[in-house]
């Protein structure tokens, strides 16, 4: 039987790959310490979603830390003849977290040790490691902008569509994190370009579904909409008219099995977003929010985040131009609904 390895399996995208490919009838192993949990505290534990992964599925969960060479080494030394799928989903994810050693250890290492794994046991398996949109830095917010009475917006043609691939990752200011991610995202890129592994980099914005386990310092929407309905204070960071589109998690699982069944030449790169439709500002989001919820939110400005991007539509022609098939099944209302119901009392 094929199996597919999934690191950060209790996470977002990752327990939706688990249960999709577990849907087709793969063997299933994930790999997942609860970092989350550890990282910002009991509301992003992913404790309770591996429970039910391993309750629901028949299902191998494995709590080694991806940051463990010799572990990650042993999992797939063990499995790798039988691997056709490794989804790498593993990541310190915040964009403001206060220690580079935790930051570059678990996203640019633990990439490492998982490519060195795969290369040494399971050279024939498709590689799908989640990058971000951090990778390109700054550069966003090189993009002169209108700014309106709630969202900014681009001021001319340029990036109407969105921001594609061609935008330069070089020469800009990252943050920790973003540089951390960057050295993962060309790892992998390098692997399949030097030693003819089958990786493929997908380049997400914001991610969002009901079973994320968002907090304030990441996932902006599930945590918006948790505020609102539980009568939380939101804090507004900046003015608020910050843009991004939303791509549920189902449809990035929906990406990576297409790009399995039919794998791109290694070392290729993808951005992943739900495009023009699916973008939305703060302000915005707030609106949806209370009327997904029936409720007012209650909300405080707090200083804007350093580095934030202002403005972020993905552009999807590449990835679309090579899977026509593929498409998003879920909008901005759909997923605002699904995360309200599961904080209704």
């Amino acid at each position: 039987m094929s199996v597919v390895v999934v690191t950060g399996a209790g996470g977002l995208i990752g327990s939706q790959a688990v249960r999709h490919f577990a849907g087709l009838g793969l063997e299933v192993i994930g790999v997942d310490n609860d970092m989350r949990g550890q990282l910002f505290g009991p509301d992003g534990s992913t404790a309770s979603v591996v429970k039910g992964l391993m309750y629901d599925l028949p299902y191998a969960h494995s709590y080694i830390d991806v940051r463990e060479r010799a572990a990650v080494d042993n999992l797939l030394a063990i499995h790798g003849r039988d691997v056709s799928l490794v989804v790498h989903c593993a990541a310190q994810p915040a964009h403001d977290s206060p220690d580079p050693m935790i930051d570059w250890d678990i996203n640019a290492g633990g990439t490492l040790n998982v490519l060195e794994a795969v290369r040494r046991h399971a050279p024939h398996a498709v590689v799908v490691h989640l990058s971000t949109i951090k990778v390109y830095g700054q550069h966003p917010n090189d993009i002169p902008l209108l700014d309106d009475r709630t969202r900014y917006e681009v001021a001319g043609p340029a990036y109407r569509t969105g921001i594609d691939e061609t935008m330069s990752v070089d020469r800009s200011e990252h943050g920790i994190f973003g540089a951390s991610k960057l050295a993962a995202d060309l790892m992998a890129q390098e692997y399949g370009h030097t030693f003819g592994l089958r990786t493929v980099v997908l380049r997400p914005g914001c991610l969002t579904g009901a079973d994320h386990a968002a907090v304030e310092a990441h996932g902006f929407l599930g945590h918006l909409i948790r505020c609102v309905a539980t009568g939380q204070p939101y804090r507004i960071h900046g003015n608020g008219k910050q843009v991004r589109d939303q791509i549920h998690a189902a449809d990035v699982v929906s990406a990576i099995e297409a790009l399995y069944w039919d794998p791109p030449e290694p070392g290729e790169v993808f951005n992943l977003g739900g495009g023009r439709g699916t973008d939305l500002s703060v302000l915005e989001a707030i609106t949806l929010a209370e009327e997904a919820t029936g409720k007012t939110a209650k909300t405080e400005h707090v200083e804007g985040r350093a580095g934030d991007h202002r403005w972020w539509i993905t552009d999807m022609a590449k990835f679309r131009a090579r899977y026509p098939e593929w498409g998003l099944t879920r909008d901005l209302g759909d997923i605002a609904l699904e995360i309200a119901h599961r904080w209704r009392p």
